[in-house]
Parts: C-alpha cells; sequence; structure tokens
C-alpha cells in the first residue's frame, strides 16, 4: 500500500512534463482537420499550447486549464496577454467540467492529463471525479486514476468530427478499471489509433505510456468504431508524419465493450492462430477446470513471515509453519520439503507464525516478547490488524493443493504444493477440479503464457500481475501428463533452463496432443515472444515492425 503522506508534490499533483517532440506530434495530428479551436485540460508548462502556436495554422481559439497557478502563469504567458481567444485557467480541471460555463466544445483536445491514484485525490476530486463518471452513465470504480476522466470529459468537449491527441498509461489497454473508459472511446469515437512505444516516454513514470490518437464520430454517424493498436520498436515514428501514419494504419471493428485491447497486439495470423486454439476441444479457460482465491492476508507480513532465526530466538516453534510466498523461494513448479530445508538454510522467512486466539497472558514468555516487539512497532494499529482480536489472530489461514504466485516475470507457474505450506496474499490459492499434477503440469505453454500477456498487466519493470479474474479467463490446455513429467519440469526450471527452451519442450506435447499445428504453434510462440518484449521493454521485432535506430525525444 502507497500512502498520500509518502508522495511529492509532483506525484500528488501528476505532474510528468512532456518532451516537445511528443507534443508536437499529437498537436499536429489534432489540429489536422482544420481545427479552429483547442483545449489543453492539463496544460502545465505550455509545451502543448507552444506547438499549436507554432503549428501552420494556430487555431482561433486556444485554451487550456492547469491547477499549479505557477505553471499556469507560464502556459499564459506562451498565449501572450490573456484575451477571449487566447486563455489560461488557473484552477482544478475537474471543477472547470462542471461548474464552468463549461459544455463549449473544441475541434482538438490535446495534453498530458495528471497520473493520479484515487487514494492521492482530495475528497472533492474525488467526488467530482464520480460525478464525470456517472454524467455519461459510466460505472465509477476508486480504482479509477484521474487521467481517465480527463479523457472521458475530453473526448465529450469534441465537436463532430473532433480529434484528441493525448499521452497516456499503457494501462488503458489491459486494466480492468479502464473498461469503462475503452468502452465510451468504441462508443463516442469513429477511429482510436493507439501507439504503442517500446521505449519509455518518462523516466521518472515506471509504467508505460501509450499515444492515444481518438476521432469523434461526426453528427448521425451510426457505425461502429474502428481501433488500431501500433507498437513502435523506437521512436523515430515521431519524425513522421502523423496524420499519413493515422491514414495509412490497418484499422478494425471493434464492439463497443469493457473488453481489454491487448488481443489488438496481435498480428492477424496471431490472432487466428489464438482463436483456433481457443476453440480446441482440449482447451479450457481456467475458471471451467480449477478454482482460485488470494492468499492469507496477515496486516503485516514482515511480523508473521519469519526465519528459522527468529523461531529460535523467541522460541516459537509451537506456532511456526511452513510458508512461501516468492518466485525465488519456489524456483521450479513443486514445493517440497527439500526446497523448504534449502531455504531455511538460506536464511530466507520460511514460517508462518500463527498465534491463533491465544489470550496474550496464555502465550509462553517468549512469544509475548514477540507480540511486545510488534505493538512496540504500532503493529497491532494497522488496519487489517487492529479490526481483529487479538490483533494477530490472523483468519482464513488454510492451505491448498496448488499455489499460483501473483506477480511473475518471464510466465506464471502453478506451484505444486507438496508440503501443504501457507502463502500469503502474494500468492493465490489453488484447487484443480481434477487432477492437480495434470493441471501443474500442463500450465506451462506457449498459449497459456501468451493468454496471460493478454488478460494480465504490465507493472514498473516489466512485472505481470495477474488478479483472481483474469486467472480465470486464461487458456490451459489439458492432456494425460504424469508426476514423472512435472519433476522433469521442475528440475529443468531449477536448474536455470531457459523459458523459452522449458516453454519450446512443453509445447512439443501438451499443444500438438491438445491438437495444434505446428505452424500455429509456432506463430503463438512468436507472439507471447513478443508481448513479453513489450511488457519488458525488449527489442524484438514482428514482421510489421519499424526497422529504423531508435532516437529518444
Amino acid at each position: 500500500m502507497k500512502f498520500k503522506t509518502d508522495q511529492t508534490y509532483d506525484k500528488l499533483r501528476g505532474g510528468y512534463y512532456t518532451p516537445k517532440p511528443i507534443a508536437s506530434f499529437l498537436t499536429k495530428w489534432a489540429l489536422g482537420n482544420d481545427a479552429a479551436s483547442l483545449l489543453e485540460p492539463s496544460c502545465g508548462d505550455g509545451v502543448f499550447l507552444e506547438a499549436a502556436m507554432e503549428s501552420e495554422r494556430p487555431p482561433k481559439v486556444i485554451h487550456g486549464v492547469e491547477l499549479d497557478r505557477a505553471e499556469a502563469s507560464l502556459s499564459q504567458a506562451v498565449l501572450g496577454r490573456k484575451s477571449k481567444n487566447r486563455a489560461v485557467w488557473a484552477m482544478d480541471y475537474f471543477e472547470f467540467a462542471l461548474e464552468q460555463d463549461s459544455r463549449r466544445r473544441y475541434d482538438a483536445v490535446t495534453g498530458n492529463p495528471p497520473y493520479i491514484r484515487y487514494q492521492f485525490l482530495d475528497p472533492k476530486m474525488q467526488d467530482q471525479a464520480k460525478v464525470i463518471y456517472e454524467s455519461h452513465g459510466l460505472p465509477f470504480t476508486k480504482h479509477m486514476n484521474a487521467w481517465v476522466p480527463f479523457v472521458i470529459d475530453g473526448i465529450d468537449r469534441l465537436t463532430p468530427g473532433g480529434r484528441l491527441g493525448m499521452i497516456i498509461p499503457s494501462e488503458l489497454l489491459n486494466v480492468i478499471h479502464s473498461g469503462a473508459l475503452r468502452k465510451f472511446l468504441l462508443t463516442e469515437c469513429s477511429r482510436v489509433l493507439v501507439i504503442d512505444p517500446m521505449l519509455l516516454m518518462f523516466d521518472d513514470a515506471l509504467q508505460g505510456t501509450v499515444l492515444l490518437l481518438a476521432e469523434r464520430k461526426e453528427t448521425n454517424e451510426t457505425g461502429g468504431c474502428k481501433l488500431s493498436i501500433r507498437y513502435e520498436s523506437d521512436n523515430s515514428f515521431l519524425d513522421s508524419d502523423p496524420e499519413a501514419m493515422f491514414r495509412e494504419s490497418t484499422f478494425s471493428a471493434r464492439l463497443a465493450a469493457t473488453d481489454k485491447w491487448m488481443n489488438s497486439l496481435l498480428t492477424p495470423k496471431e490472432e487466428a492462430a489464438y482463436q483456433r486454439a481457443l476453440a480446441l476441444e482440449h482447451v479450457h479457460s481456467f475458471s471451467d477446470i480449477a478454482e482460485v482465491e488470494v492468499g492469507i492476508v496477515t496486516g503485516a507480513n514482515a511480523f508473521f513471515l519469519v526465519s528459522d532465526a527468529v523461531v529460535e530466538e523467541f522460541d516459537l516453534g509451537d506456532f511456526a509453519f511452513p510458508m512461501f510466498g516468492r518466485s525465488s523461494h519456489s524456483p521450479g513448479v513443486i514445493y517440497s520439503a527439500e526446497t523448504q530445508s534449502r531455504n531455511a538454510a538460506g536464511g530466507l522467512p520460511v514460517n508462518f507464525l500463527r498465534f491463533g486466539s491465544t489470550p496474550f497472558q496464555e502465550l509462553p514468555k517468549g512469544a509475548q516478547r514477540y507480540v511486545r516487539s510488534g505493538e512496540d512497532s504500532e503493529l497491532n494499529l494497522r488496519y487489517k490488524c487492529r479490526i481483529r482480536t487479538p490483533w494477530y489472530n490472523v483468519p482464513s489461514v488454510w492451505t491448498t493443493p496448488l499455489s499460483l504466485l501473483k506477480r511473475s516475470h518471464e510466465f506464471p507457474r502453478l506451484i505444486l504444493n507438496e508440503l501443504e505450506a501457507f502463502t500469503t496474499d502474494t500468492a493465490y490459492r489453488v484447487r484443480s477440479k481434477g487432477s492437480h499434477v495434470n493441471l501443474a503440469t500442463c500450465f506451462v505453454n506457449s498459449l497459456t503464457a501468451l493468454s496471460a500477456e493478454i488478460e494480465g498487466r504490465g507493472y514498473g519493470g516489466g512485472v505481470l500481475e495477474l488478479v483472481p479474474s483474469e486467472i480465470r479467463r486464461l487458456a490451459v490446455p489439458l492432456v494425460p501428463s504424469t508426476k514423472a513429467q512435472l519433476t522433469i519440469l521442475d528440475e529443468e526450471m531449477r536448474a536455470g533452463k531457459s523459458a523459452d527452451r522449458c516453454l519450446e519442450r512443453q509445447d512439443a506435447r501438451i499443444l500438438s496432443s491438445a491438437g495444434l499445428s505446428d505452424d500455429d504453434i509456432a506463430t503463438l510462440q512468436r507472439a507471447r515472444k513478443r508481448l513479453k518484449a513489450r511488457r519488458l521493454r525488449e527489442n524484438v521485432r514482428s514482421d510489421h515492425e519499424p526497422k529504423q535506430p531508435a532516437i529518444q525525444p
């Protein structure tokens, strides 16, 4: 959990300054329909306004909004003396959107909206964001980020045929809480182009960003929206003509739904192979073959997960039970007594402390000393702890035959929990509706790994994260497998065999047995590698990607 008090001023206001080449590219495109008016809802130091002023035919009306008064002054200076047609308002954009004589339409909207989590917004702004959602008939969630209502209101302000060009987080493509925005864009726009660059646009923002180019429907236009997503292996595209790029992009009709857009990153050949795989008799949705639930929520992992040394120091043997919770704790696909012993020898926190509801006075002296140490650190005042009686009585403590780590690097894997070790909320508890060994063995393959890239989401550093609703949608081929085959896979992974080699060997048996052709298997393998490379920001080209040298703006 990140707390508001730990954040910098720029972080709290979502301040990331846009490189001029990006602002120029987006603004040139947004003004490409002979726009007579432009709005920049979060103008910062005025780089987008400057791009508009420097365009061949600056629009007659250029307006901006900026929360920070000093930045608003800089932006106004870009436009010159304040006038009816050249104005920057120093105010919160949500307030501008809801309270100003504000339903003025613009031919173009550009900008880099602030990236601020809901919990970091002040209560008034939280309420205003909710009103913006509800006024457009969109379901509101407290997982939202401030940039989303900026895009929603920006699209709503466009004149028929108007254009919005913004740089926004890549979570537009694959995060559940962005689903309402995805549906809104597909409902209101005729064409949407998302440019997905491999290189990070902002050094201080760990998450990736995309360029959103959206064209609103004309009056009485009844057709659906067409979507195109372009993966760019470098930033040299910023030197090209955005109008030509938009015109030459391959757009596909897309139903107005909240579905993720990650499969739009697949080439037509990859998408066809993926759909053929999903239709096979032996390929199942995870929800049809297994159940998944969150792990144990302690509220203070550092207190409840300890090494053997801590158990010995406080004489906690009666309360210590085996546990694991990180990929480094289980490098293979089997968690055994041998693995537990190896982790213990390395000083890892391999013990889960389960004190239960035993009153403090009845705890042994060592346990009392340890509980007091937690109270000295005010762990008992943490929310998850203070709502329990006693605070160290962790609820929902049970194990399952399988575990799935919440985050992964190369691909997610199920771990056969032979030792019946506990797992915290860094892992999910999984039960197969059939054979646990069979599911754990078959889970490692390129089809399932590709579906994880499509259904999951990437975070800073290239981490792939899956939540239960995403896990339930994973595609898993099930063919007869043995414990010996799982053991071989476990040994290969522990020995450091490359992820690609492990997957290829698994594919040769599992995907072939499930009915995939060699060509489809090879196609899915390439797609998985490319989407993984995108997440890790590695340079792996597809057949249609540009081949120019990288240029960092």
